[in-house]
């Protein structure tokens, strides 16, 4: 479903992706795990076209985009909409509109990026709501939600486009511990359906649960990547038992 080849991204001086790639299958769950700093989020924002590899391929389903000196080659700025839709992005700070109700926000892009009626695009919208457990919610404003309800509207209002695929970049890690079961717990029902999604996330023991395959990154560079239990439980590398052993949770062997 995913495929990146020999991505590389620098800012300045600052190389922060070295040649990675990947393969995601359909209906595959990767988890990213690393330090802050290694790049994994900005992976994430390059495969929504968020940021733009310096080189490089990324193919999302039969989408296929070749990078060089920091563009897409054959791809206009004006047609970046239409392909972020295939990949529905969930954020840790939510970017929910504060103005806008909470079956608004959903609707939002339906209504200006799929063009859709906006008697469809609510019927959707709630329909989505329902899915996360906040129909009732639908005409609240951001502000009086709790910050476990409003990733969960920013779930919905990702899964709105109906992506070929999901990407979480730490979308636990601004909540209150209390709440981050809730969100998870909407993450981990989007796998079983069969979402194909990749996240990047401290919550070793859930990576452990949900993800097919993990992913260890430092500096740029994958640097460990296999099986959750494999990687989580007897991971190979030393840097990635050191990382791992900072974490409760299951023994790391030595």
């Amino acid at each position: 479903m995913i495929e990146i080849s020999n991505l590389s991204k620098r800012f300045g001086e600052h190389v922060v992706l070295k040649d990675i790639s990947l393969k995601v299958n359909r209906g595959g769950v990767v988890a990213m795990i690393g330090p802050s700093g290694s790049g994994k989020s900005t992976l994430l924002r390059c495969i929504n076209l968020l940021t733009i590899p310096d080189g490089g391929q990324i193919r999302v389903g039969t989408r296929s985009l070749q990078f060089r000196d920091g563009r897409a080659e054959g791809l206009h700025k004006k047609d970046y909409a239409s392909y972020r839709a295939t990949t529905g992005m969930v954020f840790q700070h939510f970017n929910l509109f504060p103005h806008m109700s909470v079956v608004q926000n959903v609707m939002e892009g339906m209504v200006t990026v799929k063009k859709l009626p906006k008697s469809e695009a609510r019927a959707y919208a709630m329909e989505l709501l329902s899915r996360v457990g906040l129909d009732s919610k639908a005409e609240t404003y951001p502000d009086q939600l709790s910050g476990g309800q409003k990733q969960r509207v920013a779930i919905a209002r990702a899964l709105a486009l109906r992506p070929e695929v999901m990407l979480f970049d730490e979308a636990t890690s601004a909540l209150d511990p209390e709440l981050v079961g809730e969100v998870l717990a909407v993450m981990k029902a989007l796998a079983e359906e069969g979402m194909t999604m990749i996240l990047v996330t401290h919550e070793i023991a859930f990576a452990r649960e949900v993800a097919d395959q993990v992913i260890f990154m430092r500096d740029g560079v994958v640097v460990e990547a296999g099986p959750a239990s494999q990687v989580i439980d007897n991971p190979l590398q030393p840097a990635t038992r050191s990382f791992l052993s900072r974490f409760n949770g299951p023994q790391v062997s030595r």
